[in-house]
């Protein structure tokens, strides 16, 4: 009777468990990636990389980050960068220089890890900002 009534609250994006692109062996990249979908990069990136799902970093792949924000993140290659992620897994190829907050980890022999890991009962990520709309045609003349 004397209840309030529920708030309306927007559905959270659901992360995307898949690859859906992938950077390959032979490119480099510069830039920052945002939005949501998997990800697997062979090649070397630098730049924020900010997205709902995973990432893979294959045993080629190369990020150099100040921050490294997903899901899901596997490294078999090397990450020099903080990770946030609420699942991060080093292979034992794998390589990190930085801080990594995430809600579960695992490692396999040999595996690297240079820097301080805590673990939190839950990961609020930053929101990806939506790419800017494409501009306007101007009219027919």
């Amino acid at each position: 009777m004397f209840r309030k009534p529920p708030k309306a609250q927007s559905a959270p994006v659901a992360p995307v468990e898949r690859i859906t692109s992938v950077l390959g062996s032979g490119i480099s990249w510069t830039g920052d990636l945002r939005g949501s979908g998997g990800l697997r990069i062979e090649g070397a990136f630098e730049g924020e990389i900010n997205l709902r799902g995973m990432v893979v970093i294959g045993e080629t792949g190369r990020i150099t980050c100040q921050n490294l924000q997903a899901n899901t993140v596997i490294v078999a290659g090397a990450v020099r960068g903080n990770i946030l992620a609420e699942k991060l897994e080093i292979r034992s190829t794998g390589r990190v220089w930085g801080d990594v907050v995430v809600g579960a980890f695992a490692t396999e022999e040999g595996a690297f890890l240079r820097g301080q890991i805590r673990m939190e009962e839950k990961i609020t990520f930053d929101e990806p900002e939506a790419p800017p709309a494409a501009p306007a045609e101007p009219p027919a003349v």
